[in-house]
């Protein structure tokens, strides 16, 4: 997931690969009181591509000129490589300095164990510039462990070319329309969708917001409270999915597409090879990054919310997402908390912005949001009446990997709907 942010411009070090952000990880006394000691943070992120990769960067290369005794070392990582990662070194007692972070289940884990710096009184002076429900998912027992840089949701990202073509002349606003859409889609020669089907936590998108339109966000939280996904809803939301997968909807060899990759599922979108991908805030940019142009499909390119479920008990004003942020390691040196005041500045937040990958936590910085697409992602989370987190981040790690695991069974045809939330409910009875 991705996020998904700011680009400045690059200072030289566009286009280099990760090893050229190695910004002079020279060792010193990291962990010594005196705010004026050498100083490295260990800066992990999975914004590994433009264009939030050279402005992350950038802004590392500011603060490191302000303040001489501080260097960084800058692991840029793709997003299921980080979570392989970073699980190594926190099971060893030994996160990063600095680190990318949904919040959630995953973040609990990580202040249960003892892993992660409690932030609240260093960030109390500024925190209040943020937007409340961006900050939620970093909120654990009334404590804040984290602070978000992106905040969004997931929804349809779709080629109005393609749309137009296939004789579709208004947007899905029920699950019934999306099926139709993909069946006049198939009918036009149009592959519908684009999906990830190797990485997994795309395909989630779809389970999940099935879920909520089915029972309403409460079902998901009364699953988890009652360790049990064998409910009628759930089984539903299962059902209604393998309608979808019935009708082939996405690209050639999807099953082992990743998300980012040349061949992927956003280079198929932003090189115009499928009419649709249900992603968060930061597809656009990541669709333009990932084609071939290095364009993407620029104002072809819309948006429309998750639709309703016919005789479903949720609103279609529940929404499904989450943010991008950032945690600070058990030993990081005194500088860290500091550059992340720094990193969401109103400026850098702006800079971020204008991207178009991220959609500001900075109040301030709402102002840099200018792209019609983006606006109308804002819109529909400003009108929110219910706001749930990737299932993957919400929950504990084991829960979330199982759903994960579990939706990429019925995608590939290996498993029915019924067994899905047996598989789920057996993992939610251990967490």
């Amino acid at each position: 997931m991705t996020t998904h942010l700011s680009r400045r411009t690059l200072l030289g070090l566009a286009g280099a690969g990760a090893g050229a952000y190695l910004l002079s990880a020279c060792s010193g006394d990291d962990k010594s009181s005196d705010p004026n000691a050498p100083q490295t943070i260990n800066w992990w992120h999975i914004q590994n591509t433009d264009p939030l990769l050279p402005v992350w960067a950038a802004i590392a290369n500011e603060y490191k000129t302000a303040h001489t005794n501080v260097t960084f070392d800058i692991q840029p990582l793709e997003n299921e490589a980080f979570k392989a990662k970073l699980t190594t070194v926190t099971q060893a007692g030994d996160p990063p300095d600095l680190f990318q972070s949904w919040g959630g289940g995953v973040l609990k884990q990580q202040v249960d164990a003892g892993l992660v710096k409690d932030l609240t009184d260093d960030v109390k002076p500024w925190i209040g510039g943020l937007l409340p429900a961006a900050i939620e998912p970093y909120t654990i027992d009334g404590k804040i462990y984290g602070v978000p840089f992106d905040i969004g949701m997931v929804g349809f990202w779709y080629n109005k070319d393609l749309f137009t073509r296939a004789g579709i002349t208004a947007v899905p606003t029920t699950w019934t329309g999306v099926l139709d859409a993909v069946r006049k889609l198939k009918a036009a020669g149009i592959t519908p969708i684009a999906l990830a089907g190797k990485d997994k936590w795309p395909a989630h998108f779809y389970w999940s917001y099935l879920a909520m339109r089915i029972g309403g966000k409460d079902a998901l939280q009364k699953a988890v409270t009652d360790k049990n996904f064998d409910s009628p809803d759930l089984v539903a939301a299962g059902d209604r999915l393998k309608e979808l997968v019935d009708l082939q909807p996405f690209q050639k060899g999807f099953l082992g597409a990743s998300y980012s990759s040349p061949d992927g599922q956003a280079a198929t979108m932003g090189n115009g090879g499928a009419a649709m991908e249900l992603m968060g805030q930061w597809a656009p940019a990541t669709q333009a990054t990932s084609s071939t142009s290095k364009k993407g499909i620029g104002d072809k390119l819309g948006f429309f919310p998750f639709p309703a479920v016919d005789g479903g008990k949720g609103a279609a004003t529940e929404v499904f997402g989450g943010g991008n942020g950032f945690a600070v390691g058990k030993n990081a040196p005194g500088a860290t908390v500091d550059f992340l005041k720094f990193l969401l500045s109103a400026d850098n937040q702006r800079t971020a912005t204008k991207t178009g990958a991220v959609l500001p936590t900075v109040k301030e910085a709402a102002s840099a949001i200018t792209d019609p697409n983006a606006k109308t992602v804002a819109d529909t989370l400003a009108s929110y009446t219910g706001f749930q987190l990737y299932l993957d981040q919400a929950y504990a790690p084991a829960l979330g990997s199982q759903i994960n695991d579990s939706v990429a069974e019925l995608i590939a045809g290996n498993k029915s709907p019924a067994q899905v939330v047996k598989d789920i409910t057996q993992v939610a009875k251990t967490v």
